[in-house]
């Protein structure tokens, strides 16, 4: 693993779509931490002829140059690397959309499991027994609807549907 250096603070390119992410809180909560405890976790960075193209730490490279220092500590990292970072973010943000990924997957499969126990408690033999000699006996008259597939529900009806019901979402 590469090891950390100093790196001169212009001589950091920062690309200007990255440029938008800059979170002046954010940035200041890491200036007050780097006064006091110092910088703890390098950036890093990509050569790109005469100069390093910022991969990662965006916010950290704010606060030193809110701070007015001139260098800044970091890694230097391979194209390849920094290509599959933008690829794999990292950090709260990336966590966060992927708790809430997991969090709806898992919405959808509780969801899916109690359409399946709804249509198979709706389908009990005395109420197919029913619908069948009700058929039977009156011909021109359809089946009733529960003895058919349950229609699908969007997920904010399920959602009403629980909420209404006691049931957790």
């Amino acid at each position: 693993m590469p090891k950390p250096q100093s790196f001169p603070i212009e001589k950091i390119y920062v690309p200007v779509k990255r440029k938008k992410e800059i979170k002046p809180q954010v940035v200041e909560e890491i200036a007050g931490s780097i006064l006091e405890i110092g910088q703890q976790a390098p950036i890093l960075v990509r050569p790109d002829e005469d100069r390093f193209v910022l991969v990662e730490g965006l916010q950290r490279l704010e606060a030193c140059k809110a701070l007015g220092e001139t260098t800044i500590v970091g890694i230097v990292v391979s194209a390849e690397l920094a290509q599959q970072r933008t690829l794999l973010p990292e950090g709260p943000e990336a966590d966060a959309v992927r708790d809430n990924m997991a969090r709806l997957k898992k919405l959808r499969l509780e969801k899916e499991a109690a359409e399946t126990s709804i249509g198979n408690l709706s389908k009990t033999e005395p109420e197919r027994t029913r619908s069948a000699r009700s058929a039977r006996d009156n011909p021109g008259t359809a089946p009733s609807r529960a003895s058919g597939p349950t229609p699908k529900k969007t997920l904010s009806e399920w959602i009403t549907q629980q909420k209404r019901d006691g049931g957790r979402y």
